[in-house]
């Protein structure tokens, strides 16, 4: 039994020796293999929006549901408008926002290398212009509201921003007659009049367009310059409000409406894992990628306004979609398997070359043994052959005892002993030749 054991821990011996440098090899593939694998992705990330009442928070509360089914937690964050939403992008204290056109300035140099840590996801939907004004006389160039008292929007707000550079090329300047107000709260001001006109940025259904449309003696502006504000600001895209689209029965608008609109960009901080990436696009397709009152099924989200770098994960989405486990796995089970599949590059690359390998080096190295003790055998066959000395005769088989001793204790493989017992035979073989040379002395 114990030398059943002693042979089979031998055997053990022999296999480890021969293994352990292929499972040095393939560790080492691992670890270095390990540092290109992106770390789990969070599961909680934070966006911020805008006003509670406003369409990106509702559109953050939609994005929301659908992320948590996917496990993700998205918190929605409430806030001033697109400029706050940058300086909190800026700051790490969120990881998503939604921001609107034109509010990030463009660079002198458009060559040079952006240094903001922030990226696009691309264009989500359009944000059309509402200029409302009061009066009997039809507007359609801004130089008009000369004068007036016009809402512009709140202080952080993307409304204020783009309000205030439109007016400027109009040579508007900043005065006590552009007050801070917006929303249903600059609705109501221009129905009772106390202003005269209201930028509003906002979807057709929204509330607050809704009720300045069918307000008695509020009037919508056709921009008449429509083409020129998109050759003067690239951010704009020139939309058209038709024909009695929102009263069929009383025609209204009695005339196509020149509306200009910016869009709505999900900008994102470059660190931002790419699966999560890859998520909010999916969750932006769903959202965002049926037809609507001013786009074409699938026209969003896209990669439209290029005030910052589209993130490379983004242009792979828009290019060829979301990514091949994505497609069939669940989002945690596609992440999942992504990680390992980098993990098992070393086995194909390493491992199973080397484990194929493997047998003959362990064949070699069992053979190895018994092929040491041919060699000696080997020597004194040819010393007996060439250069016998009778004298000598009870060294030879001295010689010849130790070899057969070193070949009956060496510990082989089952498979192996064949060769043991060919040794043995081959050993009595120079034996009966020492026998013939000692008769003939």
């Amino acid at each position: 039994m114990m030398a059943k054991i002693k042979a089979g821990l031998l055997s053990l011996r022999d296999l480890f020796a021969t293994a352990w440098w292929i499972v040095l090899l393939a560790g080492i593939g691992f670890v270095i293999a390990y540092q290109f694998v992106e770390p789990a992705p969070p599961k909680k990330i934070v966006i911020s929006t805008g006003s509670e009442s406003g369409a990106y928070y509702q559109f953050a509360q939609r994005y929301a549901s659908i992320l948590a089914k996917n496990g993700i937690t998205l918190e929605v964050r409430s806030s001033a408008g697109s400029l706050e939403n940058l300086e909190r992008l800026k700051n790490d204290e969120v990881q998503v926002g939604f921001v609107q056109g034109g509010v990030v300035p463009a660079k002198e140099d458009p060559d040079a290398e952006d240094d903001s840590g922030l990226l696009s996801l691309g264009s989500v939907f359009y944000e059309p212009v509402w200029v409302f004004y009061r009066g009997d006389k039809d507007l359609t160039r801004l130089t008009e509201l000369q004068g007036k008292r016009i809402a512009i929007g709140q202080e952080g707000s993307g409304v204020r921003q783009l309000a205030q550079q439109l007016l400027d090329a109009n040579d508007i300047p900043a005065g006590p007659n552009l007050v801070p107000l917006a929303g249903l709260l600059a609705a109501e001001e221009l129905q009772q009049g106390r202003i005269d006109a209201a930028f509003i940025i906002a979807a057709e259904s929204a509330p607050v367009v809704q009720v300045l449309i069918r307000s008695p003696g509020v009037k919508l502006m056709s921009f008449a310059q429509d083409r020129a504000y998109q050759r003067r600001f690239p951010f704009l895209t020139k939309l058209t409000f038709p024909r009695g689209v929102a009263d069929l029965v009383r025609d209204f608008p009695p005339d196509d409406i020149k509306v200009l609109a910016p869009t709505a960009n999900l900008i994102i901080r470059d660190d931002l894992h790419p699966a999560l990436q890859t998520l909010l696009l999916r969750t932006a397709s769903e959202v965002h990628g049926k037809s609507g009152f001013f786009q074409d099924a699938g026209e969003f989200p896209a990669y439209m306004d290029q005030m910052l770098p589209l993130s490379p994960d983004a242009a792979r989405y828009f290019k060829s979609g979301p990514p091949f486990l994505q497609r069939y796995l669940p989002f945690w089970l596609a992440v999942l398997v992504d990680r390992l599949i980098v993990l098992l590059v070393p086995i194909f690359a390493l491992l199973i070359p080397l484990l194929r390998v493997a047998p003959a080096i362990y064949t070699w190295r069992v053979r190895s043994k018994v092929f040491r003790i041919y060699g000696e055998l080997k020597f004194l066959e040819d010393d007996l052959k060439n250069h016998f000395d009778p004298a000598r005769q009870a060294d030879y088989r001295s010689r010849l005892d130790a070899l057969e001793d070193e070949a009956s204790a060496l510990h082989i493989p089952l498979g192996f002993t064949d060769l043991v017992y060919t040794l043995r035979e081959h050993v009595n073989l120079v034996r009966h030749i020492l026998d013939k040379k000692e008769a003939s002395a």
